[in-house]
C-alpha cells in the first residue's frame, strides 16, 4: 500500500497575514540584506553597496595629520590599507579610511538600514596598535560626531565582531538609529603614533 503525504503549496502572491507561521519566517529571510559591505573582490574598487572607500584626515579641520590608502596584497590576501602619521597639532588627530554606506541615489536617499543585524565583523592585520570603528547616522550634523568602537590590531590576520550595542555616542544625546547609517569610518584617532592597518572584509553580522 502507498501511502501518501499531503504537501501544502503557499503562493508567494498571498497577503501575509493568510501565511502560514514557518511561511511567513521564509520569507522574511528571503528578503533580509545581503551581510557583505566590501570583501574587496571589485577590480575597480567599489564596494558591495556600489561605494568608494576614501581617505579623510584632519586637514578638514586645520589638523596637520598625514596618511595614504592603498590596495595591496597583505599576508595573502587582498587588502586596503591605511598609513599614516596622526598628530594632535592645531587640534587635530586622526586618520580615516571612511565609506558611505549608500549612494545619494539609492532607495533611502544615501542611507542604509541595517536594523535587520546585530553589529559588524571586520577582518584586519596590522601592526600592535589600538584603532576605532565609528559610524554617523542621519541624526548627527557636526564633523565631530559619531558612534565609536575600539579594536587592538595584531600582526596577523584577525575576524573581530564589533556589536551595535557596545557603540558609544561621541558628543551627541542621540541614540544610535540603525536604520538610518549613512557612513562607516575605520579610524587611527586620539594620540600621536603611525598607523599601519590592513583591512581585509567588512560586513554585518547576525
Amino acid at each position: 500500500m502507498i501511502r501518501r503525504r499531503a504537501v501544502l503549496l503557499v503562493p508567494l502572491s498571498y497577503p501575509a497575514a493568510l501565511l502560514p507561521p514557518f511561511a511567513t519566517a521564509w520569507s522574511q529571510t528571503l528578503v533580509k540584506p545581503s551581510p557583505i559591505i566590501d570583501d574587496l573582490s571589485d577590480p575597480a574598487g567599489l564596494s558591495a553597496l556600489g561605494t568608494r572607500w576614501q581617505l579623510v584626515t584632519d586637514q578638514v579641520m586645520g589638523g596637520v595629520s598625514r596618511g595614504a590608502l592603498s590596495r595591496e596584497e597583505v599576508a595573502g590576501r587582498p587588502a586596503l590599507v591605511m598609513r599614516g602619521d596622526v598628530r594632535l597639532e592645531n587640534n587635530g588627530g586622526f586618520v580615516q579610511m571612511a565609506l558611505d554606506l549608500a549612494r545619494p541615489d539609492a532607495a533611502g536617499g544615501g542611507t542604509l538600514d541595517a536594523g535587520a543585524w546585530q553589529g559588524l565583523e571586520i577582518d584586519v592585520h596590522g601592526a600592535p596598535q589600538a584603532y576605532s570603528l565609528h559610524l554617523r547616522t542621519t541624526d548627527l550634523e557636526r564633523p565631530w560626531q559619531s558612534y565609536r568602537q575600539g579594536f587592538a590590531a595584531r600582526p596577523e590576520w584577525q575576524r573581530l565582531r564589533l556589536a551595535f550595542a557596545d557603540f558609544a555616542a561621541h558628543r551627541t544625546e542621540a541614540p544610535l538609529d540603525l536604520t538610518r547609517l549613512r557612513r562607516l569610518g575605520i579610524v587611527a584617532i586620539g594620540r600621536a603614533f603611525t598607523a599601519d592597518l590592513a583591512v581585509g572584509g567588512v560586513r554585518f553580522y547576525g
